[in-house]
């Protein structure tokens, strides 16, 4: 065969293949949503905390807030009456455990778990997304040679807390 004739067969293979993708209802993650499109202002309630951990309730909230920002899909509203929506949640689970350790036995590295009850309703209250049992979790690593204390902890939870929001909300316009 021909480099012509093969590059003609390859061509109409792909072809092929990309129609019958197309026409199976194939699409990319992260195109669709479950959110109605008549929804486009939310309302962020301050998220309650129910854990031994002050402030990760702050952090995780203002979080939130930036993402919902940042994506563009939706107008953050200061009050219940002027949204479509509202986003509210509560964080029932924080834990901080060593995931590993130095020659010595000092932690090394830690793994924060945060687990969250999540909810999107619309002003019907009409459930649009909701899952009760958000677990989030992500490790930092820590130096156990560190001539004065710093506390790495807040400093994890604010970092992770950017990612957490991420997939809240990514979770929140796919239906996930």
């Amino acid at each position: 065969m021909t480099r012509n004739r093969l590059r003609l067969i390859a061509l109409a293979g792909i072809t092929l293949i990309a129609g019958a993708l197309q026409g199976c209802g194939y699409a990319l993650v992260g195109r669709g949503t479950n959110v109605p499109a008549n929804i486009q202002r939310v309302y962020l309630s301050p998220l309650e905390n129910t854990t031994r951990r002050s402030e990760v309730e702050q952090i995780l909230t203002r979080a939130l807030s930036e993402e919902l920002v940042t994506r563009k899909r939706f107008t953050v509203v200061n009050d219940t009456a002027q949204a479509d929506a509202v986003l509210q949640g509560k964080v029932i689970g924080f834990d901080v455990s060593p995931l590993t350790y130095d020659a010595q036995g000092r932690a090394t590295q830690y793994q924060i778990t945060i687990l969250a009850s999540m909810l999107f309703k619309d002003k019907a209250d009409k459930v649009i997304w909701q899952n009760d049992r958000y677990v989030y979790k992500e490790s930092y690593q820590v130096d156990p040679n560190a001539t004065q204390y710093f506390d790495e902890e807040r400093t994890a939870i604010e970092e992770a807390a950017g990612r957490f929001a991420r997939t809240v909300v990514i979770d929140l316009l796919e239906g996930f």
